[in-house]
């Protein structure tokens, strides 16, 4: 019971970190970074600002994988027998490791628009007049990157609520026995 409730708690606060960090860097760090004064400056502040949020995250998400684990392993009876507990798991599985990608892609792209700071910009997700088109495609990209991110992370936070609601009793009767 005890290392369910760590694990629970585990997964729980791992992924509300996915979702508030990457909703503070959306809104925060890059609506912050997109007011300094020099132009080259709004990418780079953006870049080094993701940049140290990068290895929380990745505990957060190792963290999280590892609760799962843990869930699933002390949850294997009622995975396997109860209604639609099993293909709620393996949904589940397939969003967070979705959302992952989309994290560590937005990373790798992130770092493009990092090596490319010098050319400028509006905002750390708006290309200025003029940006190369290789500054413009990743800025655009992150763009919905920075949006897609916190949807990924509240659908596994919802997914997992769901799980916890499948766990209780249908009717108080049910419960008794």
């Amino acid at each position: 019971m005890a290392g369910n409730l760590v694990a629970r708690s585990i997964h729980d606060l791992t992924a509300a970190a996915w979702f508030g960090g990457s909703l503070m860097g959306a809104i925060g760090l890059n609506g912050a970074a997109a007011e300094a004064k020099d132009p080259t400056e709004r990418t780079r502040l953006s870049s080094k600002g993701w940049g140290k949020w990068a290895p929380v995250q990745t505990a957060a998400f190792a963290g999280h994988l590892a609760a799962d684990l843990a869930i699933a392993w002390e949850n294997k009876g009622r995975i396997a027998k109860q209604d639609s507990v099993a293909a709620n798991t393996v949904y589940k599985t397939v969003v967070t490791l979705a959302g992952a990608a989309v994290t560590l892609y937005a990373g790798v792209v992130g770092k493009k628009v990092d090596e490319l700071s010098e050319e400028g910009a509006k905002g750390a997700t708006e290309p200025r007049a003029g940006a190369s088109d290789e500054l413009k495609s990743a800025q655009t990209q992150l763009k919905a990157l920075q949006w897609a991110i916190p949807a990924f992370a509240a659908w596994v936070i919802i997914l997992g609520a769901k799980h916890g609601e499948m766990q209780r009793p249908k009717n108080i009767l049910q419960g008794l026995r």
